[in-house]
């Protein structure tokens, strides 16, 4: 007898993704949800658009695992920019009020990525997806509409300087769920006095999965298709 159309998917599968920058996580989950035909599709905490790297895709069964994903390390690297700042601390929106950077040197920036190292409260950028009063906060902040956003408990478990090349400044990060980076950039910024935006943001861990195992959107299309292929001969 042949098979469903989809069964596997449908059983379940982790499908470990390169999310491209500019593709919300929603658009890879919509694209894979297309594929595989299957509506179970999550995926296991949220990318920014400008954001690229490992993004967890859950089908079918597998989507009850979505919450014990979210809960694991992650690690990220990339850039942030000195001397401005921005209202979404990143590349979402232009950068302002400029300010003088001549007079920082690297062990002031690493000094303060120490700092900003261990257990710590972290203030959530208003421009995020957490909701206040039953609705995002960025659809709040867009609507000019002024939030207070709670401190939230992170582990920063490694802030390393990993390159400085003025403005730019590189980094990797290994931290707890719920940890935004944006927020780290902003406030390393806060700490040297010039202001601060994230300008690149790669996720090359979650838990034991690495980008190294990750596909490109192109390479998940081909890999879906043959095994559907394959569901579609098996008699």
């Amino acid at each position: 007898m042949e098979k469903p159309q989809g069964s596997i998917y449908e059983q379940g599968q982790v499908l470990l993704i390169n999310k491209p920058r500019d593709w919300t996580s929603f658009d890879a989950v919509r694209k894979i949800r297309n594929l595989v035909k299957t509506k179970k599709v999550g995926h296991a905490g949220t990318l920014d658009p400008l954001a690229t790297g490992l993004l967890i895709i859950c089908t079918g069964k597998f989507t009850k695992r979505i919450n014990e994903f979210m809960a694991q390390q992650k690690e990220y690297t990339g850039t942030f920019t000195l001397g401005a700042v921005t209202p979404t601390f990143d590349l979402e929106s232009e950068p302002g009020d400029f300010k003088d950077i001549s007079q920082l040197k690297p062990e002031m920036i690493m000094e303060a990525a120490a700092k900003l190292t261990g257990e710590l409260l972290q203030v959530p950028p208003i421009h995020s997806a957490i909701k206040k009063n039953g609705k995002r906060a960025y659809e709040l902040a867009r609507q000019g509409k002024q939030i207070a956003m709670e401190p939230r408990k992170v582990t920063v478990s490694e802030f390393e300087i990993t390159g400085i090349d003025l403005p730019l400044v590189g980094f990797r990060v290994v931290c707890s769920t719920g940890t935004y980076i944006r927020s780290l950039a902003q406030d390393i910024g806060v700490l040297l006095g010039t202001g601060a935006y994230l300008s690149s943001l790669c996720r090359t861990r979650i838990g034991a999965f690495t980008l190294e195992g990750a596909l490109t959107m192109e390479e998940a299309q081909k890999l879906i298709n043959e095994n559907l292929d394959g569901i579609k001969t098996d008699n």
